[in-house]
């Protein structure tokens, strides 16, 4: 059965289809619907450790976990090895996992040594994976990609390198920091790179709906999968693969009516979080997701943009 209980390190989950951190969407709210609808586990956003390290005010908002989201892994990024580990240490208070950051392609992260551009340097993964397992007290897992670029593909030296210092688990995303998005997800070096350790790996890449995610686990073997992109304003994607890969069947896509009240919901409860202004703002992006494929979607974006009060927004998807 490709769906099962897992172990990373001496944190048990109920499943193996977990939330993928994504900037500026897995913030708190989001975490919880994700969990409503079986997701196993949940990360936080990226968090940087300098924000951490010069208590940043919302760096620090970031933290901000809701018991009904546990258990949780908080991601952190950086490469400070020192400032690394102190970081991890102080935040094993809070976090049910501490995940490392070594995939992200953005330029603003790599331009700093961070995110994927450590994967160009094996002695300084080598380093923080040694130091950050040392000062946390919970387990540790770092999230990779496929390498730099097609002439630095490295992903089975890094997660040897990961699995010699301690580290719990490993997630690949199947792309260069090159590609970025671009292409298709390599399969394949997923599968390599499970064969070549003996901690769980997780896959991550283009799973956007059940048949992407039992083609990862058929392809790679992987212990896991990871859901990012296919996830925005879709919640109901973990219940969906879970309940497909269990039993080979599909289960009723959401309504037009079950997407605007899940939409209803999700901003209320970021309004409780963040307030009503940010909440606003925030939701924009959000409901352009849940909306697509709705009739005059781009009408409706559109009309969600000028938007400026709470009241407005909920009439506007209340039936």
């Amino acid at each position: 059965m490709k769906v099962h209980p897992i172990m990373i390190g001496n944190v048990k989950l109920h499943n193996n289809v977990f939330l993928a951190p994504m900037a500026g969407v897995t913030d708190t709210p989001f975490r919880i619907l994700c969990k409503e609808k079986g997701a196993g586990l949940v990360y936080t956003e990226m968090i940087s450790s300098r924000g951490m390290f010069h208590e940043d005010q919302k760096t620090k908002q970031l933290m901000q976990i809701d018991e009904k989201e546990r258990p949780v892994a908080v991601q952190i990024f950086g490469s400070d090895a020192d400032m690394m580990a102190d970081i991890a240490k102080q935040i094993s208070s809070v976090a049910d996992i501490i995940d490392i950051n070594m995939g992200c392609p953005a330029p603003k992260v790599t331009k700093n040594m961070d995110g994927s551009k450590l994967m160009l340097y094996p002695d300084l993964v080598d380093e923080i994976t040694k130091k950050v397992v040392e000062k946390a007290s919970v387990p540790v897992t770092i999230k990779i990609r496929k390498g730099w670029d097609n002439e630095h593909i490295n992903a089975i030296e890094i997660a040897k390198i990961a699995e010699k210092n301690g580290i719990s688990a490993i997630t690949i995303h199947g792309r260069t920091r090159e590609e970025l998005y671009r292409g298709k997800a390599d399969l394949e070096i997923i599968r390599k790179v499970k064969e070549a350790v003996n901690i769980p790996v997780v896959g991550n890449g283009d799973i956007v709906d059940e048949e992407s995610a039992k083609r990862m686990f058929d392809e790679t073997n992987c212990d896991a999968i990871m859901i990012g992109r296919g996830a925005n304003g879709n919640p109901w994607i973990f219940e969906q693969i879970i309940s497909y890969l269990q039993t080979g069947k599909k289960i009723e896509k959401p309504t037009e009516e079950e997407k605007k009240e899940m939409i209803i919901r999700h901003f209320k409860m970021l309004m409780d979080y963040k307030g009503e202004y940010t909440a606003i703002c925030e939701m924009r992006k959000q409901i352009a997701w849940y909306i697509k494929g709705f009739p005059n979607a781009a009408q409706l974006r559109n009309e969600i943009n000028r938007i400026e009060n709470a009241k407005e927004l909920i009439e506007r998807f209340s039936s």
